[in-house]
């Protein structure tokens, strides 16, 4: 006999059921009853878990969000160098993308500029805590003089960031024809090479 699910199990099911029809449909097409249909499940029973499609993209910003700052978390502990630790935040940023390609959709979504202004506050508050972090690591970098003179840490966090959507929108475009993280982590280190004193950077031209 089949395990009925738990409560907060369906609604994972949903959220998950959801993040995929944004990739293929787009996150403006996708209708409740599409996610019932991919989950197995009625349109009602949709509403039950989320009473709202507002609710419903609530829960999604806040998975969203927890992916991304356990992957930020793990890349910070594991890099006491201040350049190693921004490699592998905009590594870990990318490999999520990679891995979960709504997010590219939703980002530049009617949903997420026009429509659903709770959902557009989650990702900005989103982008500020990744900035924030960047923004530590340059800060430690330029406290150990490691920045060229004049590049203010908190421009540098900006283009680092900057990077990686400008990438992601480009993996999309193409069909995802390249590896989104390899040729992020390539274009990161020329970037970097424009930021910090070069002999820092030598050590990941060949990465």
């Amino acid at each position: 006999m089949r395990k009925r699910r738990t409560a907060e199990e369906r609604k994972a099911e949903i959220v998950r059921a959801t993040l995929a029809l944004a990739d293929t449909v787009g996150p403006d097409r996708l209708t409740t009853e599409a996610i019932a249909r991919e989950v197995g499940i009625s349109q009602p029973a949709v509403f039950r878990h989320f009473a709202t499609k507002q609710a419903l993209w609530a829960a999604v910003a806040e998975a969203l969000g927890a992916s991304m700052r356990a992957r930020w978390q793990a890349a910070v502990e594991a890099h006491a160098d201040p350049l190693d630790r921004m490699r592998a935040l905009v590594e870990a940023q990318l490999g999520l993308i990679e891995a979960t390609p709504a997010i590219t959709a939703i980002l530049f979504s009617r949903e997420l500029h026009a429509q659903n202004a709770p959902l557009r506050e989650a990702f900005l508050a989103l982008m500020l805590q990744f900035h924030a972090t960047l923004r530590a690591a340059l800060d430690e970098a330029a406290a150990a003089g490691r920045l060229r003179p004049g590049v203010a840490p908190a421009d540098a966090a900006s283009l680092l960031i900057a990077l990686v959507p400008g990438l992601a929108v480009r993996w999309s475009l193409s069909g995802k024809a390249f590896p989104l993280t390899r040729e992020g982590l390539r274009l990161f280190t020329l970037q970097l090479d424009g930021l910090v004193h070069s002999a820092h950077c030598n050590s990941w031209n060949d990465a």
